[in-house]
């Protein structure tokens, strides 16, 4: 007979790398969604601002909260907002792929 004690262990040391690159693929796409939703956010402030004459950049940045403040770009263009949120990843690589963009239109011109 074959002595199989040990194998268990040798099947979960291979399988690491594997669970680790889905853990860190997972926590990436959750902070992207996350980037997502302040992008979105702070866009509609900063479009509400617009509207009611105040500055929009404040205003969307005032809106966010914790990680998205330190990697935000914000652009007000022909009564648009555009905000651009950069997800902070285990894999700092993937950061900017996954950045999001929103626009929010005012349909009126500053």
């Amino acid at each position: 007979m074959i002595d199989e004690r040990g194998q268990a262990t040798v099947e979960l040391v291979g399988l690491l790398p594997l669970l680790l690159a889905v853990g860190f693929a997972v926590f990436s796409v959750l902070g992207a969604g996350a980037a997502s939703e302040a992008a979105g956010a702070a866009a509609e402030a900063g479009a509400i601002a617009l509207l009611q004459d105040r500055d929009p950049a404040a205003a969307a940045r005032a809106s966010l909260s914790g990680w998205p403040r330190r990697d935000i770009d914000i652009g007000v263009r022909d009564g648009a907002v555009t905000v651009r949120v950069v997800p902070h990843g285990p894999l700092p690589a993937l950061d900017e792929r996954l950045a999001a963009t929103t626009t929010v239109h005012t349909g009126r011109a500053r």
